[in-house]
């Protein structure tokens, strides 16, 4: 497991709101790891892990988009069923709470990458 930074913009749920950020990173030659994007009426959140936190931070403060950066988990795991229920068991019986989650493998591959950011209620948690 690894910690990681992770970005969250808020944006307008409108065509072209995440393809400005990827370009935004992608002129910086920021690589993106990860991304969620979620829409709720007018409005709507992208989540993004990097490679270069730093050069993405000064990439999305020069293109004036508002964001927040917090900690992130970044676990690997098997990919064959029952995998992600046996690391959220563990998690939850650490007592962590999760503000947020998402996932992917491509198909056949051995193995498959999840992000979290989770709110610790218990002592400090990984999902080894």
């Amino acid at each position: 497991m690894a910690k990681t930074k992770q970005f969250t913009i808020a944006v307008e749920n409108r065509p072209g709101a995440v393809a400005e950020i990827a370009r935004t990173l992608g002129n910086a030659k920021v690589n993106i790891l990860a991304l969620l994007a979620t829409a709720q009426g007018t409005g709507g959140t992208v989540q993004i892990v990097v490679e270069d936190a730093k050069r993405a931070k000064k990439a999305l403060d020069e293109a004036r988009l508002s964001f927040r950066e917090t900690i992130a988990e970044e676990y690997e795991l098997p990919n064959k069923p029952g995998a992600l229920a046996q690391c959220l068991d563990k998690l939850a019986a650490r007592g962590v709470n999760l503000n947020s989650i998402y996932a992917t493998s491509p198909k056949g591959a051995r193995k498959a990458v999840v992000v979290y950011t989770a709110e610790v209620v218990a002592k400090e948690a990984t999902a080894a």
